[in-house]
């Protein structure tokens, strides 16, 4: 069989040989690999790094479409309609040239065959058919580039140097979609909220449809509505609650879901409060009646302080029915405190309450977290406190880091609007934690991603649910995330959840914010505007800026210190707080929110990142891919000789986890997507633990439970990395 002879690059992209790779080994088969020890007992990860030549040797270079020119390739583009034409206008055709010569000078090399396969089947413009690329990544990247700076041709160059060095990765539904005709939205996530009407209800329905198709994720909170046997037109009994709202919406999501590209996923929040709490988590059963089951739809549940107060004292919770606080109170039960409230409802004669043991509820979520990884928790009176933005927040969005407030909205009988409120969209993005420091500018990386997705939610024109669209337009929200947590970590051989690492964590968010207000209100003074109702924030009192400026923070030890030295990035110092304090007060910001972590997928293993900040799951990660089957992927920075580093994160376990987190979660204005991760050890009465050990750091939200599943006896393959772990 004839070999194959191909270049070797190092990681800076730089000819260091040549290799031969036997052709009867396909690209899948050199992916594979990774996950078997060597002869030599290592772990084989050069084979991984050939796969990536392989797939294109094999693969994208056969099925990429060959143009002589550039001008040749946008022309064909715009005349079949791929590209948008008014993009490209923004720019003289010599700046696009110009800008495509400096993303190719890059030298840009997949670190895993993951990326390449991601990106390729994910990303890349492909021909109408799907049969052949129409792109390379730093057309993407251009292309991208050339979107959000919307004829700013400094931007425009800013944004490919950030994206291209991996310092910055936009979320998947811009990067996806920037630039061309045929396309969905670029924001990630909408939050909807349904209040107690049909009216509304068939609203939310309609909107969860509309939206899901334009690509975003779909949270929304149930807690108004009126629950099961509650009266209609005050005839007892008549209601059936929120479970026939969730089949109504997930059949609405799964609809959505066959019309083609990228689609949104959904999710519901619930209040523990509302009395159908236990029907609404029993959905999630891996047993429960067709009739109530809700297979594609995730569900969050809303926890106040009350209710872990209670449950720490073994006593019984009451449940308050919505229809009957809304008329007492004269607003919604998700938009009064629950923790604030309890006494004055449970002695109320007016609400009717039934009630449950606290501790039951927990223990119930904690079996469903074993079974499904649901329910998602969100500690309302902790995410409240931490708000600095006028209103109150009750629910989050379908991966739990986006927290913002709402209003509701009302109808009128033909269903157009009667008074429009505010709901939420979300545009996200990534810093690679490594590469922004490796960067040596922060500040320029943390501001550039801050004006790229700040130009999304410019963009982000939702028509079709008037209260995302004006709820947009006024608060400008987007949401900053990071990731690589652990691969840089790892290669700086910090281990994971020890003193170092989160005295970095600490550091490193306080110097992002820092620099994310810097660049928000420098926005702010730009367009001589700030977010709606800035004037109520703790951002225009300067209460927001007092931990800052009341108090010096530095690195509490001497290596992060000299992390942040090697990396030559200034740590911001009181006067710098101070100073700054003074500008938001006068100035505003232009963004109404900040900050929130995602749980990071696909730009990840573009990006050879580890997942958002939490600890790899094992060293060798093993995705399920559609035709191909399993495609294996290595950590980020992995090497034969640092593996003691790459701990996964069932063996650092979740107290390490939530201390990293709530290191992290003082310096972020929405929340963390928090995953939490055990042995198959565990008891559900450790879930719980860690749980109330979460709410008293501090965090905000939890996302997903995930508990270890061990090879079973008897099933191990002998060398297999995957069944030694």
């Amino acid at each position: 069989m004839a070999n194959q002879i191909v270049d070797v690059v190092d990681d800076q992209g730089n000819l260091t040989g040549k290799q031969t790779i036997e052709s009867a080994m396909s690209y899948q088969d050199l992916n594979a690999m990774i996950n078997l020890w060597g002869a030599d007992q290592k772990l084989q990860l050069e084979k991984d790094k050939l796969a990536v030549r392989k797939y294109f040797l094999d693969h994208v270079n056969q099925n990429t479409v060959f143009f002589h020119s550039l001008k040749e390739r946008l022309d064909y583009l715009v005349e079949n309609e791929y590209y948008e034409k008014e993009i490209l206008d923004q720019y003289s055709f010599e700046f696009i040239e110009k800008l495509e010569q400096l993303a190719y000078s890059k030298k840009f090399r997949f670190e895993a065959f993951m990326g390449a396969y991601k990106f390729y089947t994910g990303y890349a413009l492909k021909t109408f058919d799907g049969t052949r690329y129409l792109e390379r990544f730093e057309d993407r990247v251009v292309m991208v580039a050339l979107t959000l700076a919307a004829g700013d041709e400094a931007m425009a160059i800013n944004m490919v140097e950030e994206i291209i060095s991996g310092r910055f990765q936009p979320a998947t539904p811009t990067f996806l979609n920037c630039g061309k005709k045929q396309r969905g939205e670029f924001v990630s996530c909408f939050l909807l909220r349904i209040e107690d009407n049909m009216e509304s209800i068939a609203r939310g329905i309609n909107s969860a449809l509309q939206l899901s198709k334009r690509g975003g994720g779909v949270a929304l909170s149930l807690s108004n509505v009126r629950e099961y046997g509650a009266p209609i037109k005050k005839i007892e009994g008549q209601s059936s609650g929120i479970i026939p709202v969730m089949k109504l919406l997930e059949d609405s999501f799964s609809y959505a879901n066959q019309l083609g590209a990228r689609q949104g996923a959904g999710a519901v929040y619930l209040n523990a409060h509302h009395p159908d709490i236990m029907r609404f988590l029993d959905t999630k059963r891996e047993n429960a009646d067709e009739k109530i089951r809700i297979k594609t739809l995730s569900i969050g549940v809303v926890v106040p302080d009350i209710t872990l107060e209670l449950a720490k004292n073994g006593e019984d919770m009451y449940l308050f029915s919505p229809y009957d606080v809304e008329k007492v109170y004269g607003v919604p039960f998700g938009d009064i405190s629950v923790t604030e409230k309890y006494h004055e409802m449970v002695d109320d004669p007016r609400i009717r309450k039934s009630k449950i043991k606290a501790r039951e509820l927990f223990e119930r979520i904690a079996e469903l977290q074993f079974e499904s990884g649901y329910p998602y928790v969100m500690y309302e009176d902790t995410v409240n406190a931490a708000n600095p933005i006028q209103g109150r927040i009750n629910m989050s969005n379908l991966c739990s880091e986006i927290l913002q407030v709402n209003t509701p909205t009302t109808y009128n009988a033909d269903l157009s609007y009667d008074e429009i409120g505010k709901d939420i969209s979300c545009n996200l993005g990534s810093m690679n934690i490594a590469m922004a420091m490796d960067g040596g500018d922060l500040g320029l990386t943390v501001e550039t991603s801050i004006r790229a997705l700040t130009a999304v939610s410019d963009m982000s024109n939702i028509e079709s649910v008037r209260s995302i669209s004006d709820g947009n337009h006024k608060s400008h929200a987007i949401g900053l995330g990071q990731m690589n947590l652990h691969g840089y970590l790892a290669r700086e051989k910090v281990h994971y959840g020890s003193e170092e690492s989160i005295d970095f964590t600490n550091i490193y968010f306080y110097t992002v914010l820092f620099h994310a207000l810097k660049a928000s209100n420098k926005i702010a003074i730009e367009r001589k505007s700030y977010f709606h109702n800035f004037e109520n924030s703790k951002y225009a009192s300067g209460e927001f800026f007092d931990k800052y400026t009341q108090e010096e923070w530095k690195p509490a030890t001497a290596r992060v210190a000299e992390l942040f030295a090697n990396a030559g990035i200034a740590i911001p110092t009181q006067d710098d707080w101070n100073a700054l304090r003074e500008s938001v007060m006068k100035h505003g910001i232009y963004n109404q929110n900040l900050q929130a972590v995602p749980p990071t997928g696909s730009i990840s293993y573009i990006n050879n990142s580890t997942s958002s900040i939490h600890p790899v799951a094992s060293k060798i990660e093993i995705r399920k891919e559609g035709k191909l089957g399993r495609v294996y992927y290595p950590a980020p920075f992995l090497t034969n000789d640092n593996l003691e580093f790459y701990d996964d994160a069932y063996e650092i376990g979740p107290e390490k986890i939530i201390e990293t987190y709530a290191a992290a979660t003082q310096h972020v204005d929405q929340g963390l997507s928090l995953t939490l991760f055990f042995k198959d050890t565990a008891t559900t009465r450790d879930v719980n633990k860690a749980q109330i050990q979460a709410w008293r750091a501090g965090i905000k939200t939890i996302y997903y439970v995930r508990i270890r599943q061990m090879a079973l006896e008897g099933t191990e393959v002998a060398d297999c990395v995957s069944c030694m772990l």
